[in-house]
């Protein structure tokens, strides 16, 4: 739909709020950034972005308490927020492991091989893949 002249000026006060990332949030609006990292959880350097045309996935994960994930690895960056439960993650090498909680956020690593283990509880995880079509999300 293409809106005549006279309907794009007055819109562009209300979209400018939106263009600034809501810098100017209407009452009892809270932003609070979770993480802002270069790196991952084992400090290694993100590499750029595949190349090609971008396809984010989000996926809602569920682990039963005391249960170990397959070892597997990442293709592209992601990032996965924990809404509840605790997981221990370590790499297959063993150099690195490290635990998160309801809450927290954990910038995973890239073709690294690693798993999660719950704890006593179950957990439940949001991961948000950056890949392209056709990427696999593990391998």
């Amino acid at each position: 739909m293409t809106l005549p002249n006279t309907f794009k000026a007055p819109l562009l006060p209300l979209a400018c709020p939106t263009l600034l990332g809501c810098s100017n949030n209407p009452p009892g609006v809270l932003v609070e950034q979770l993480l802002k990292t270069d790196k991952t959880w084992d400090g290694a350097t993100y590499a750029p972005y595949p190349a090609g045309q971008p396809e984010l996935t989000v996926l809602k994960i569920t682990i039963p308490a005391k249960t170990a994930l397959n070892w597997h690895s990442h293709p592209m960056p992601n990032i996965a927020y924990v809404l509840s439960g605790e997981l221990r993650i370590e790499t297959r090498d063993g150099k690195h492991t490290t635990t998160v909680q309801a809450g927290q956020v954990l910038p995973e690593v890239i073709n690294t091989v690693h798993r999660g283990i719950s704890t006593d509880k179950p957990v439940e995880l949001i991961v948000f893949y950056a890949g392209t079509p056709g990427m696999p999300l593990s391998q």
